[in-house]
């Protein structure tokens, strides 16, 4: 007996169809099928990506733990595109609250990826691979990279911004101290950084714009500059200093 092929479409709720529709057209998807009656219902397509939506009155997008995993072999590419979408369809780039785009990263295990949360509170995770081991890597013992690396965790991985929040500043705190370890310039530009998309997703601009601008004070030379570009525009989005 042959294979038959199978597809997964994620079902998906949202308050309203509307908002949702605007932010996946704004991404470059497609509007499959849409109805208003006798409930509200979308389905959004793009590439491989296909989407269903719900639309029920009472949920709430704020306190929504939905979500999927999409898969792809460009990460980068979908993170210019969906930028440029989003900017050019609304102005700019939701940074904070529902719906977000957060920062394209590398994770400990293999995966780089951002996070994107549209206005019915979804949370898909975009990925690509970039290691063969998808296994956790074993913390770093040095305090900053291990700092880092437990950050991006916490921030990207798990969205638990008040845990990347605490890792953070006690690094950032002995960062400080004169008489405690010292970090690498690339290490206290990460630092400051990362610290700063957390601030700013949990809706502290002011402390963001702080952040970034003892960031942009650090003297790297150019070779620790070209090494820490990433760093530097994580997120894209948050604002100039």
């Amino acid at each position: 007996m042959g294979r038959v092929a199978e597809k997964t479409v994620p079902g998906l709720r949202t308050h309203a169809i509307d908002p949702v529709a605007d932010f996946y057209a704004a991404l470059g998807f497609d509007i499959a099928f849409r109805q208003t009656a006798p409930y509200g219902f979308l389905t959004v397509r793009r590439g491989g990506i296909e989407l269903n939506f719900y639309a029920s009155q009472g949920f709430d997008p704020n306190t929504s733990t939905h979500g999927c995993l999409v898969l792809t072999e460009d990460v980068d590419a979908l993170y210019t595109q969906f930028l440029a979408g989003l900017s050019k369809a609304f102005g700019s780039v939701p940074n904070a609250g529902v719906p977000r785009v957060g920062a394209l990263s590398d994770l400990s295990h293999g995966v780089r990826q951002f996070l994107l949360v549209d206005p019915g509170g979804n949370t898909l995770q975009i990925a690509q691979p970039i290691s063969v081991n998808q296994h956790q890597r074993a913390q770093s013992r040095e305090t900053f990279a291990r700092a880092i690396q437990q950050g991006k965790l916490f921030a990207d991985a798990q969205q638990d911004l008040p845990a990347a929040a605490q890792v953070l500043d006690r690094a950032l705190t002995i960062a400080d101290d004169d008489t405690a370890e010292i970090p690498t310039p690339n290490q206290l530009v990460e630092l400051l950084v990362l610290r700063a998309d957390v601030a700013l997703r949990q809706g502290d601009k002011s402390q963001a714009e702080n952040l970034l601008r003892r960031a942009s004070t650090v003297d790297l030379t150019g070779l620790q500059q070209l090494q820490n570009s990433g760093a530097l525009h994580r997120p894209s989005e948050v604002p100039k200093v």
